[in-house]
């Protein structure tokens, strides 16, 4: 590597054998002047911090996003990131075909297990992460026609299980997954989607079991092999991506997520009348007010009283 120091041009011969070690090794050469490196990696952080988290959600999620961030960062030191780096990473990313919103999820972790390392003092302060803008709210909500096509087309049990439980719930999947028949209640007929009373409550609230549930919850229980609700040979079931885009495209429905099922559900309480503050209940929404920026708009009673005190016929009003 050359480098200009008082005029001259110097060489500089790396001692590495790969090329991500020379990468390092050379970022190094031209900080090292303004301040020494701590020589700790993006990798080394990453997985201090996923091991920080185990048990969580978020450990998993660091493990999957890891698979895409770490080829690209984990060799480097935090201080070696620069801001041409993370626009390569976003550039070569959409190029494979990803959304802004999954690249802002993968930049995200890498912000926050870089502000742990500074929090942990492994390393004195955070590069600037850039990351896309927030996309904009997708709104993909099935009907009721659709919902019935897609469970009609839904070939594998564990599956159509999954299903039911995210429109009759409107729990998360990552909750669901989760579920154990200790927090089924069948006789109260209740679910606790909570693990526990102090673990992650996000959109996990305790909710009633109706009777499309209850028939399925009778029959999954008579033939359970394990502690968890949604399985599938007698094992946790991790994922149900396949089963559930293959039931997708065998239904004719257009492109949806696990997730549009909760959002349908949301708008489905509310087109029937549900009032809002009870909608947030079963969402497991902390403030109603999300609740009622996201849904209200299809309630049947939808600023219909501002509507009505326009209305110039109605004999109350007046001009």
């Amino acid at each position: 590597m050359w480098n200009d120091e008082g005029g001259t041009r110097r060489r500089y011969r790396l001692e590495a054998h790969t090329q991500k070690d020379a990468e390092r090794e050379a970022r190094d050469l031209i900080l090292r002047q303004a301040a020494p490196p701590t020589g700790v990696t993006v990798e080394q952080i990453w997985m201090a911090y996923q091991a920080e988290v185990e048990g969580r959600r978020q450990a998993a999620k660091l493990a999957q996003v890891g698979k895409n961030v770490l080829p690209v960062f984990g060799h480097l030191t935090p201080e070696q990131i620069t801001v041409d780096d993370c626009r390569r990473f976003m550039a070569a990313r959409r190029q494979a075909g990803r959304m802004d919103g999954t690249i802002r999820t993968e930049m995200g972790c890498l912000r926050t297990a870089l502000s742990w390392g500074v929090k942990s003092k492994l390393i004195r302060s955070a590069p600037r992460i850039e990351m896309p803008q927030t996309p904009p709210p997708r709104e993909r909500y099935l009907d009721r026609d659709e919902l019935a096509r897609l469970l009609a087309a839904t070939a594998d049990p564990h599956i159509r299980l999954a299903i039911l439980l995210m429109v009759t719930t409107a729990g998360r999947i990552g909750a669901l997954l989760e579920l154990t028949w200790d927090r089924v209640d069948l006789d109260r007929r209740l679910i606790k989607l909570a693990t526990n009373d102090i673990g992650p409550k996000k959109g996990r609230a305790t909710v009633p079991i109706n009777d499309t549930l209850m028939a399925a919850l009778q029959t999954a229980q008579e033939a359970a092999l394990s502690r968890y609700v949604i399985e599938w040979g007698g094992r946790q079931v991790g994922s149900i991506k396949t089963g559930f885009n293959a039931a997708v495209k065998r239904a004719g429905i257009d492109h949806c997520t696990p997730h549009d099922l909760r959002r349908s559900a949301g708008r489905l309480m509310a087109e029937a009348g549900v009032p809002m503050e009870e909608i947030a209940q079963y969402l497991g929404h902390t403030n109603p007010s999300i609740t009622r920026s996201t849904y209200a708009r299809f309630s049947p009673q939808y600023l219909r009283a501002a509507a009505e005190a326009l209305d110039f016929n109605n004999s109350r009003a007046s001009i």
